[in-house]
């Protein structure tokens, strides 16, 4: 396994270690599971950057790095939902999206096409990530109003509500812009 695959794959057990310390719903549970999401979201660009400056893009990184970034930010959007942070229906649009644009890749794959990731996308997950990001830093710093971070990222402070509203819309406008493009095969 060559080096972005294995940072890949680190990104998946991140993901577990991110679940299960936020799950703990405890301060220090909710550290750990800040700094796995952090990490994780960097090495979603480091992966990527590697393999195409180290010419080792392949089948399984193709395969694993978007199912990775998937299953990261569908659950941080599931764990800032159960904690009232995100609504459920916002997170089910940005789930269905993912899976959406999952299909229309694997089914241009079968017919011999590539539908490309395009600057939306990279938008998407760029308001996505701050969003979650500062989610977190909510779930530690709710209960001290003199952290500076506090004011930062309040549930409707400008944060979030930017982060939020921009990651919705960008999700759901590359998920019409994917749709659009692989219009033709859905036909038949």
């Amino acid at each position: 396994m060559n080096l972005p695959n294995s940072i890949t794959v680190a990104r998946l057990v991140l993901t577990a270690v991110f679940v299960a310390a936020a799950s703990a719903n405890t301060t220090t549970g909710n550290w750990i599971a800040l700094v796995a999401f952090i990490i994780a979201a960097i090495s979603d660009f480091l992966d990527g950057y590697l393999a195409r400056k180290m010419n080792l893009v392949t089948s399984l990184g193709k395969l694993l790095d978007p199912l990775a970034d998937k299953i990261l930010v569908a659950s941080a959007f599931v764990l800032l939902s159960a904690k009232g942070l995100c609504p459920v229906w916002v997170t089910s649009v940005i789930i269905a999206r993912e899976f959406l644009v999952t299909g229309l890749r694997q089914i241009a794959v079968e017919q011999g096409e590539v539908i490309a990731a395009d600057n939306l996308g990279k938008w998407k997950t760029t308001f996505q990530l701050t969003f979650c990001i500062a989610g977190l830093v909510w779930l530690l710093v709710a209960a001290a109003p003199e952290n500076p971070l506090h004011q930062l990222t309040a549930p409707g402070g400008w944060l979030q509500i930017i982060s939020l509203w921009g990651a919705f819309a960008l999700t759901a406008l590359s998920g019409f812009n994917y749709t659009w493009k692989g219009r033709h095969l859905l036909k038949g």
